[in-house]
């Protein structure tokens, strides 16, 4: 008897391991795959959009199941005065619980970013659904057009986005900013955050009036939302955010456009490559000093020069020397001179090798940090002259 209890009580406890204790349905479910962030219609209202996948229609508008829509998504808005007030109402009219755990992307109006967005960090750190690579992004259209926007040649919005963070190397005209990096610098002493733009253009061609070129919208990223402490300040072009990523994510490669030597209307194409860059510090008297060097090998990819090859390469070596300096010199004028926020994290580098010098000048970072100088050397080589497809080279 005791022996059946016994196998009857390891069957129970077994049973209950195996069962779904908390099973979610998917049908019960709005499944949130991008957020949209803005300022409210009045005063210290929060108005927050959200791209809501359709499960059964996500297979393509053309292959709708019977019974679907055919729209792979739902977009839906509200206000409230806070993220989460406006989060609630939502439950006015979804009649399914809102669910973030696959959430691709948060996006931010330029208005709402310059209001602060501390608020925003913090609400979804705490929500533990919230995955803390979802990508964060700042835009200067309307947050809930761009997130309802079909882009690219993803079925979800959300998704496409997702992917054209990812592949952001093979262009690498914006920073590549998450929910984790944007809380690390906003809790830290010695950096600033800097966070990418996103911006809808008319480049999309409609299958069924292709004489109509760029008449569909598209989302793209193109530049960066610059930040003092939790507010945005200003804008980085994409040539800007470029050279912004030597410092903050080792860009390797990317493509250069110049002017020929013998003719200012024609162009030559070079592919940098295996680019490094290194930032030294030095404290002298009492003023940060910076030595950045930058070494990089190039490929001449297309020429529409007539100049004979091996002179073209010696003309291409100091033009784009000169170019990639003037870029890195750009971006530190911008962040010394015209924001004052070192979005740059030159206080990293500084703070790592000089810990004692840092616990007096830390505090007062912002002010010591326009005073640094800067000493930038570049180095190019342009190994050869090859032609590629646009997407070659790319690893």
């Amino acid at each position: 008897m005791r022996r059946f209890l016994l196998s009857l009580l390891v069957s129970s406890i077994i049973l209950l391991e195996s069962s779904c204790v908390g099973l979610r349905q998917i049908n019960e479910l709005a499944i949130v795959t991008a957020v949209g962030i803005d300022s409210g219609t009045k005063p210290g209202k929060v108005k927050l959009s959200a791209q809501i996948i359709r499960p059964a229609d996500a297979r393509g508008q053309t292959g709708a199941p019977a019974g679907g829509t055919g729209q792979p998504i739902y977009s839906i808005s509200t206000e409230g005065n806070t993220i989460f007030d406006a989060i609630r109402n939502l439950g006015r009219f979804s009649s399914r619980r809102v669910y973030w755990a696959h959430n691709f992307l948060i996006v931010m109006s330029e208005s709402y970013a310059r209001q602060g967005i501390g608020d925003m960090v913090d609400f979804f750190t705490r929500n533990h659904e919230l995955r803390m690579n979802t990508w964060v992004a700042v835009t200067s259209d309307k947050p809930d057009e761009l997130i309802s926007t079909i882009t690219g040649i993803e079925v979800v919005p959300g998704e496409a986005v997702d992917k054209l963070f990812r592949n952001n190397q093979i262009v690498g005209l914006a920073p590549g900013s998450n929910m984790m990096n944007l809380e690390e610098a906003l809790l830290s002493t010695s950096a600033q955050p800097v966070v990418a733009r996103l911006q809808l253009q008319p480049r999309g061609i409609s299958n069924k009036k292709p004489e109509e070129h760029g008449s569909l919208k598209q989302v793209e990223l193109a530049g960066a939302a610059v930040f003092r402490e939790d507010k945005m300040i200003g804008w980085l072009t994409p040539k800007e955010a470029r050279a912004t990523l030597f410092f903050l994510e080792k860009l390797e490669s990317g493509i250069e456009v110049i002017d020929c030597p013998n003719d200012e209307n024609r162009r030559l194409t070079l592919e940098f490559k295996n680019a490094r860059m290194t930032v030294k510090p030095f404290y002298e008297n009492e003023t940060p000093r910076y030595q950045i060097r930058l070494r990089s090998t190039a490929d001449i990819v297309e020429s529409g020069c007539n100049v004979p090859v091996e002179q073209l390469r010696d003309l291409a070596d100091t033009r784009l020397e000169k170019l990639m300096k003037q870029r890195i010199q750009n971006v530190l004028d911008k962040a010394q001179r015209q924001y004052h926020s070192d979005f740059l994290k030159l206080g990293d580098i500084f703070r790592n090798k000089y810990p004692q010098e840092w616990k007096r000048v830390g505090k007062d970072w912002n002010q010591v940090f326009e005073g640094a100088k800067f000493e930038i050397e570049t180095y190019v080589d342009v190994k050869s002259a090859v032609v590629k497809a646009a997407g070659d080279g790319i690893k």
